[in-house]
């Protein structure tokens, strides 16, 4: 059974844009006082907000490198796809099941390999 390497290459541009699109909502501000529309500290600033204002920028900050590691892995599957090698293990060379492509499409490892990977 040969791989709909089409159906692939649209999923995978899908999702490429839905993850940037994610990314590009993500506002940083350069710096506290910006993105809370504070011009200045004072006594009534509370040492829990600007906690929770460091917080959301650190979890953004996390969320936009996730994004941008997927968009890396979502380029090298469609570079495979384009060089023949889209499906194929790049640990034992046998061919990546299309139920495991379907959930990631930018598996480069069959699930026998990736399940001995997570067990190392």
């Amino acid at each position: 059974m040969s791989l709909d390497l089409e159906h692939f290459r649209e999923t995978l541009e899908a999702e490429r844009v839905r993850l940037r699109s994610a990314r590009d909502s993500v506002d940083h501000p350069v710096s506290v006082a910006d993105e809370t529309g504070d011009l200045t500290s004072g006594p009534g600033d509370h040492i829990a907000d600007h906690a929770t204002e460091t917080y959301m920028r650190e979890l953004d900050d996390g969320l936009e490198e996730t994004v941008d590691h997927l968009l890396d892995e979502i380029e090298a599957a469609l570079a495979r796809i384009e060089d023949g090698t889209y499906g194929t293990c790049v640990v034992c060379g046998r061919t990546i099941t299309e139920e495991r492509l379907r959930a990631v499409p930018y598996a480069t490892l069959c699930i026998d390999d990736k399940r001995a990977r997570e067990g190392s």
